[in-house]
């Protein structure tokens, strides 16, 4: 990403930060609060993700805000996560006023009304009925609460169910007015506008609300994982599904960068859109692929990583083969890391990742949401310079930085293996 983006903080302590982009007559305004399942205590859970739904409810001044986005022919939407909960818009350029005066009224003036809220806890209990049967979210509750037994990260962004069901008004609305503040939120704009007149707008929106003290967040750090973990579940998949996992360092970290080219190596790298980031674009020339799955012990390979304040963990699995053990595929996966420890990678081998990597986040960074995206995301585990200096930092990971985290980070002994096996399986 070459072109500058501008950066101001308002009296009040919000940061505004801003990426021209004219390419197309839209704009991106994203919101970024500094709380999410990592802020919550138990008893709580699930708190963040439930005031993220109430403030699409409406205030006083926008009853209908969804419509009135969807007037103006804009798409809104928001998530939130361990870290952060962010509200992302894009909308004509013409009409970005709107989306501006909606995301800043409602930073103070969300209603939570009581019918509201039992409504929305119905749509909640729904998602987590849905979190708790389905396969892929069930394993990853399985893998998260073992690598993290003590720290939040192991806890379902949903929420629990007894949480849930017990979460008051008073709850809610104290838990939005601790955490949404000015000081506490990132704006991120991206798109057909000039910065001049763009901080102005927000200024005019944003300015008066006033900044509030905060919480106090003191999180332990998890202990390191000491010895291999294990986490195994029968199905009814047709395959028998292998992950493993390992912790990694928090996003700010500089190794990161090592972490996802040796991923990209292995597997394929990360995908760098919004709406898909943390998996992996499988790359049927990484050494996995080659090793399992045209080796005919795998029916396809994949992965996720993510970056968080904290902490957290990467994965690199497989769909096995029938009659092939898991065993083996465990073996040929650790081989193949230890061999990278031990004997390095080619500079061909190295480049060749970088430029698949570098591919993914051009592409990305074409779309004015994206930008928006990763200036907001970036801002919450380090700067928004992570994302604008992001091709710099690929092409400093040298070839022997590659073989260290290999050997220092992906050991066994700070892996967790998870077998969700399709029937039982002779191992």
């Amino acid at each position: 990403m070459n072109e500058a983006y501008s950066a101001h903080v308002l009296d009040n302590g919000l940061t505004v930060l801003m990426q021209e982009n004219h390419s197309a007559p839209i704009i991106s305004h994203q919101i970024w609060y500094r709380v999410g399942s990592r802020n919550e205590v138990p008893g709580k859970t699930g708190i963040s993700h439930f005031v993220e739904h109430m403030l699409f409810k409406g205030t006083k001044r926008f009853p209908e805000a969804v419509r009135e986005i969807s007037r103006c022919g804009g798409f809104w939407n928001a998530f939130t996560f361990q870290d952060a909960t962010a509200y992302h818009v894009t909308m004509p350029a013409d009409r970005i006023g709107t989306a501006i005066e909606i995301e800043a009224d409602r930073m103070v003036n969300s209603l939570f009304d009581p019918k509201e809220i039992e409504s929305e806890r119905t749509v909640i209990l729904s998602e987590k009925e849905i979190e708790e049967s389905e396969s892929t979210n069930r394993k990853t509750a399985s893998i998260l609460k073992a690598a993290f037994p003590g720290h939040p990260y192991g806890r379902s962004v949903i929420g629990e169910l007894e949480d849930l069901h017990r979460l008051t008004r008073d709850d809610l609305y104290e838990h939005y007015r601790a955490w949404y503040a000015p000081n506490n939120a990132v704006v991120t704009l991206a798109g057909d506008f000039d910065s001049d007149e763009m901080l102005r707008r927000v200024e005019s929106a944003y300015g008066s609300i006033p900044a509030r003290s905060l919480p106090s967040v003191d999180i332990a750090p998890e202990k390191p994982i000491r010895s291999p973990l294990s986490v195994s579940e029968n199905g009814s998949a047709i395959l028998t599904d292998i992950k493993f996992y390992w912790r990694i360092p928090g996003g700010k970290d500089p190794d990161i960068f090592a972490v996802m080219l040796l991923e990209s190596i292995l597997a394929g790298p990360p995908v760098m859109e919004m709406n898909d980031q943390g998996c992996l674009s499988v790359n049927r020339t990484s050494r996995l692929f080659r090793k399992l799955v045209d080796g005919g012990k795998a029916a396809d390979i994949g992965g996720c990583f993510s970056l968080m304040i904290d902490p957290y963990v990467v994965n690199l699995g497989a769909l096995v083969s029938p009659d092939v053990r898991t065993e083996d595929i465990r073996e040929s996966v650790m081989e193949e890391i230890e061999s990278i420890a031990r004997l390095g990678v080619l500079p061909a081998e190295l480049e060749k990742a970088r430029k698949q990597t570098r591919a993914v986040f051009t592409y990305a960074a074409e779309d004015v949401a994206n930008q928006a995206f990763w200036l907001g995301y970036s801002s919450i585990f380090d700067q928004p310079a992570w994302y604008t200096g992001f091709l710099q930092r690929l092409e400093n990971v040298r070839p022997e930085d590659i073989s260290r985290v290999a050997g220092s980070i992906f050991r066994r002994d700070n892996c967790i293996t998870a077998v969700f096996s399709a029937e039982e399986e002779q191992q």
